[in-house]
């Protein structure tokens, strides 16, 4: 299977074989659906999933097991299509067959559409904080809550502090540039990291896979070129 990589408004997609990965946490849903037998995933337990299809809540920690074949869609949370996953997902990693089917075009149109869920004042300081960064209290202001509240309510509602979702928003804008052609130093740069080190820790953390590894998926054909190049930045 060839693998792709898709970035979406909501979502993001990869096709392709999964390697095992570093237990890690997404500020997404993760959709994982074998194109073939079973998805595989370990939870912080030690317990191992298996299905057609698996789904993991935000800040669920987990790791990804080889899999041949697979189909993986991360959902954002202000999207509508979240709260289709919001309504039949449990406090953890759970098997979701009737999803084993899921077209990008599925995930696409909803993802477009904003949560009908979530409290307007939430999704506009998430849809700030992926404009840039904005101080806390800044960012109460603008949505017309005090600061102690909205951390309240994205804790609530969300499952994380408003603060991992501005890096996950970060990290997608890195594998943006990644796949346009930048190299790892240059897409942490641009995504608001530190440096290459920062991106690497917190692209380990979100997503158990060093950028190193990521590249690959995204270029291909370029990817042997740009590791080489970059690997003593990641060391």
């Amino acid at each position: 299977m060839t693998s792709r990589f898709s970035v979406g408004h909501g979502y993001a997609l990869y096709e392709g074989p999964s390697l095992d990965s570093a237990f890690h946490r997404h500020a997404a849903f993760q959709i994982a659906v074998a194109i073939g037998g079973e998805a595989a995933m370990v939870d912080a337990a030690g317990v191992r999933h298996h299905a057609t299809a698996l789904v993991v809540p935000p800040m669920v920690r987990h790791r990804m097991a080889a899999t041949t074949e697979l189909r993986v869609f991360f959902v954002e949370p202000q999207c509508a299509f979240a709260d289709r996953l919001r309504e039949r997902s449990g406090g953890g990693i759970s098997a979701a067959p009737e999803l084993r089917r899921l077209d990008e075009r599925d995930v696409r149109l909803a993802g477009v559409r904003w949560s009908g869920e979530l409290d307007p004042r939430l999704l506009a300081a998430m849809d700030a904080l992926a404009d840039g960064p904005v101080s806390m209290p800044d960012l109460a202001a603008q949505v017309g809550l005090s600061p102690q509240r909205l951390r309240a309510l994205a804790r609530c509602r969300l499952g994380m502090p408003l603060a991992r979702w501005r890096v996950w928003t970060r990290l997608r804008r890195a594998v943006e540039a990644l796949r346009a052609g930048r190299t790892p130093a240059e897409a942490a740069a641009v995504s608001g990291f530190a440096d290459q080190a920062h991106l690497t820790r917190w692209t380990r953390e979100m997503i158990g896979l060093t950028p190193a590894v990521v590249l690959p998926m995204l270029r291909p054909s370029l990817a042997e070129r740009d590791i080489d190049r970059d690997r003593t930045g990641e060391r």
